[in-house]
């Protein structure tokens, strides 16, 4: 695994002495860290490009935890977010959880809990990185086919013979045939059934609108 594609666990949190106990607790159990002491700081930040998550303390200088969770969102960061509070109440966890938090611990809380939720949230984020990424890479396979060879897709997973694809194209069955080839080919499905899975990722419309 290399630098760039480590895990990473941010921590913001006004509290000098809690940043310091907490990485030093990550480093104990050899995850990489970088602890920041307002949301500015971390947003000013150059983040590296691998699973990460983000322990946010709801009570911040300037903005607080769950206002920050919610610009994040606005600004389309995706990070996982586990809240540390030493004031917290069940209707803050009922937001921050609400808005997609993974966690919502109250100081003082065990490392082992924290812990808990990090490696649930880096597991989290990592998966949908590997999504992210098959997605991208569909998208790809798609843009590169011809117009024509999207239509023939949209028919074939819509569940249509080649005949019945020929008929409504106003084209041969032997001219069908070679386009679903193209576009296995370049779709790299393997099977139909495959194919229509792709489909489905892609959020493509079946057959003709």
């Amino acid at each position: 695994m290399t630098s760039a594609t480590a895990p990473t666990v941010f921590v913001v949190d006004d509290d000098a002495l809690v940043r310091a106990a907490i990485q030093g607790m990550l480093k104990s159990v050899g995850l990489r860290s970088e602890t920041f002491g307002t949301a500015q700081e971390f947003l000013r930040s150059k983040r590296p490009d691998g699973p990460s998550c983000l322990v946010l303390d709801v009570r911040l200088p300037g903005v607080n935890g769950l206002d920050f969770q919610r610009e994040l969102a606005d600004a389309g960061v995706r990070i996982p977010i586990i809240f540390i509070t030493g004031h917290g109440d069940i209707p803050m966890t009922v937001k921050a959880m609400k808005s997609g938090a993974l966690e919502f611990l109250t100081k003082p809380f065990r490392d082992q809990d924290l812990l808990d939720a990090i490696h649930q949230a880096l597991d989290r984020d990592r998966l949908a990185r590997e999504q992210e990424s098959e997605l991208a890479q569909l998208r790809k396979c798609f843009e590169s086919l011809t117009a024509r060879e999207r239509e023939v897709m949209g028919l074939v997973v819509s569940g249509m013979l080649n005949k019945q694809i020929a008929f409504d194209l106003g084209t041969s069955e032997i001219t069908v045939k070679i386009h679903r080839g193209h576009v296995m080919r370049k779709m790299r499905a393997e099977s139909l059934a495959q194919l229509v899975r792709m489909a489905s990722k892609l959020k493509l419309p079946s057959g003709k609108e």
